[in-house]
């Protein structure tokens, strides 16, 4: 949401922007092939841009002709003849700084900037990771205007270290986490008293407190808030009533998307971390609690960091990636190794 934000006032400044999404189960050249489509058929369009956006287009025809041999996800092909030799070599990191390079240059062209907005970064395969790393960088040496700007769990920042050890000084980094408690007042108040509707202090109190600041907890909250009170102000008592419908919304839909993904091991590594609280605790209490050295239960934590479910803070520490989810842990598995 937030990148689709970003992407809009982008657009409303008069630059060029896509907004892509990662999914686990897709890889890095077709998510940003139709991207890079997109973007080029609309540079093709402007007088100053044709020809360097029809080399760039070019440069695509035979980056999708390379890649099809390695992934088998791309699902279309461009109706402009490719220049072989250009972005066609079948190695990512070459070609997809060609692409990215003529991309820059169609952008320049058009005295425009060329944006791509990747969400759930964290997705994106290490190998392919570091070769857009190393295309944006070749990219900033020739001052081209093309850029990213990615959002994704804290493991993030991690994976680009381990992509590219120079990642750090490329990108700059902004950690989103839980709203302060005088933010999260005002995203919850504010809302309402655009409606004439006021929350009592003891309210507020309760329901930042409930939610830690998460963002959409809170909109759970004074969404369920709003549906209990038939008048305002909002009190302490249609809080607490609201919240338990609240929890129950979160189980059924926020909590239990992330759950069904887990196996039955992953899951009773997640109820383990549960039974210590909501964390952040060491990798090897955990295992502790789960009857196993630390080396044997790696592999369950490596898997969950990759489906963004827990992430490690610090070193040799783990810790879940949303607010609650300890309390969701014991509820749906009321006894450590229960199944789910």
């Amino acid at each position: 949401m937030l990148l689709n934000r970003i992407r809009t006032d982008a657009e409303d400044r008069g630059l060029i922007a896509y907004a892509i999404e990662a999914p686990e189960d897709r890889s890095l050249p077709s998510l940003l092939a139709p991207a890079l489509r997109s973007i080029l058929l609309q540079l093709s369009r402007k007088e100053h841009a044709k020809e360097f956006a029809h080399k760039a287009l070019q440069a695509l025809s035979g980056f999708l002709t390379s890649v099809k041999v390695s992934y088998g996800d791309i699902v279309f092909t461009l109706d402009v003849e490719p220049e072989p030799g250009l972005a066609d070599s079948g190695d990512l990191e070459t070609d997809l700084f060609e692409l990215l390079r003529y991309t820059g240059e169609a952008a320049a062209a058009q005295d425009t900037v060329v944006a791509l907005f990747i969400d759930e970064m964290q997705y994106i395969k290490i190998h392919e990771l570091g070769a857009l790393v190393s295309a944006l960088h070749g990219a900033m040496q020739r001052a081209l205007p093309i850029a990213v700007v990615g959002a994704g769990l804290p493991q993030l920042l991690g994976r680009l270290g381990k992509a590219k050890s120079y990642a750090e000084r490329l990108f700059e980094f902004f950690p989103i986490d839980s709203l302060s408690e005088r933010n999260a007042r005002y995203a919850l108040v504010k809302p309402a008293e655009r409606n004439h509707v006021h929350y009592g202090e003891e309210a507020i109190a309760k329901i930042v407190e409930a939610t830690q600041g998460y963002p959409y907890f809170l909109q759970v909250w004074g969404k369920h808030c709003w549906d209990e009170a038939e008048r305002s102000p909002i009190t302490v008592r249609h809080v607490q009533r609201a919240s338990k419908y609240a929890i129950d919304d979160l189980d059924q839909s926020f909590f239990l998307v992330r759950f069904d993904r887990l196996t039955p091991k992953e899951k009773e590594y997640m109820r383990a971390m549960a039974e210590l609280g909501d964390g952040p605790h060491r990798s090897g209490d955990i295992a502790a609690l789960l009857g196993m050295k630390v080396e044997a239960a790696a592999p369950r934590r490596n898997n969950l960091i990759r489906k963004g479910m827990i992430y490690s803070p610090a070193h040799g520490d783990t810790a879940f990636t949303v607010p609650l989810f300890a309390g969701f842990m014991k509820r749906i598995m009321p006894e450590p190794g229960s199944g789910g």
